[in-house]
């Protein structure tokens, strides 16, 4: 790790970042984020079927606003997840992605967390939209990001109120 506390790995996927960008053509979109650390991160894939008609994420790329970590695991995220069916993709956690990126520091492993609910709403996305059946263990995770969303939504709203209020007097 360098005096940053970042492993060479991270500053790779930071100043060149994988896949980065809107796809033009996607079937499945993921919008995350924590407006209290100001990550936001927009991930977008393309499933299409393979030689053996199964599902894979043919293509894959993002759209991040956020730190050196948040950059480095959308990226990373990209890379682990392009080319794996629905299922495998999914099975990918916050601890894979902080081990391709060599580590993370503690205080920037939500950025990890952040990447793989970017990826579980993409898929859970595609497979609504498309009318197929969505695993338990998905929508158990949909409900805990929507429910993560209204929380920070409602505590920053209150935030601005108290900090708007501040500034009058």
């Amino acid at each position: 790790m360098n005096q940053t506390g970042y492993t060479k790995e991270v500053m790779k996927h930071f100043q060149k970042p994988h896949h980065y960008g809107r796809l033009k053509k996607y079937n499945g979109l993921g919008k995350v984020g924590n407006v209290i650390c100001g990550d936001v991160l927009w991930l977008y894939i393309n499933v299409s079927k393979n030689k053996k008609g199964g599902e894979i994420i043919k293509n894959i790329s993002y759209e991040t606003y956020g730190c050196v970590a948040a950059i480095s695991t959308s990226s990373v995220i990209t890379d682990l997840a392009k080319g794996k069916t629905i299922n495998e993709a999914l099975n990918i956690d916050k601890d894979k992605v902080a081990k391709a990126l060599g580590g993370l520091p503690p205080l920037k492993m939500h950025c990890s967390l952040l990447a793989i609910d970017a990826l579980s709403e993409a898929i859970y996305d595609y497979l609504i939209k498309h009318k197929k059946p969505v695993p338990e263990k998905l929508k158990e995770r949909h409900r805990r990001i929507e429910r993560s969303k209204k929380i920070i939504e409602e505590r920053y709203k209150k935030w601005t109120k108290k900090g708007a209020s501040t500034k009058k007097e």
